[in-house]
């Protein structure tokens, strides 16, 4: 009897291990058909940039700077970067700045805040959107580091939407 559990035993461990090996491959395979890792669905696929209101942005980013290393680069922001897990080699960037209270760059928001989506295939997703009857503010901007668009949320928020180059 004691044989008979351990053979059964045996063949579950190996069976469960074939069925995880199969299931590894299968899921490599989807990932290379694209089929998990789907670029072209529009949709986010992180945050591009935190932007706030202050009374002085200056004397906020020194603040910051002196306080909690957040350097500060050519265009007032700070840049933090990180990898793309599916993609290893490519670099990713999150802008973080402080913009002087009352500046329009947020209008018509009436938030102290706006937060910038990094998406995958704006211009798809710009149709969706549409579709849904969200209020599109403006078209589709391109420039030397990609593209960008923006839109109200249900709660008057605005958000900006930029797919990288």
């Amino acid at each position: 009897m004691k044989k008979v559990s351990v053979i059964t035993l045996l063949s579950l461990l190996i069976l469960s291990c074939s069925t995880s090996d199969k299931t590894n491959n299968t899921i490599n395979t989807y990932k290379q058909k694209g089929i998990i890792m789907n670029d072209s669905i529009p949709k986010v696929t992180g945050i591009g940039g935190i932007f706030f209101y202050t009374d002085n942005p200056k004397e906020t980013k020194e603040w910051y700077t002196k306080n909690l290393g957040i350097e500060i680069n050519a265009w007032g922001s700070s840049s933090f970067e990180s990898r793309n897990i599916n993609r290893p080699d490519e670099i990713n960037s999150l802008q973080w700045k402080p913009f002087k209270k009352g500046d329009e760059y947020f209008s018509p928001s009436k938030k102290d805040f706006m937060i910038n989506y990094q998406v995958q295939n704006i211009e798809e997703l710009v149709d969706k959107l549409k579709e849904n009857g969200v209020t599109i503010l403006d078209s589709i901007a391109t420039y030397d580091f990609g593209k960008f668009v923006h839109i109200m949320d249900a709660e008057g928020n605005k958000i900006e939407l930029w797919e990288p180059k």
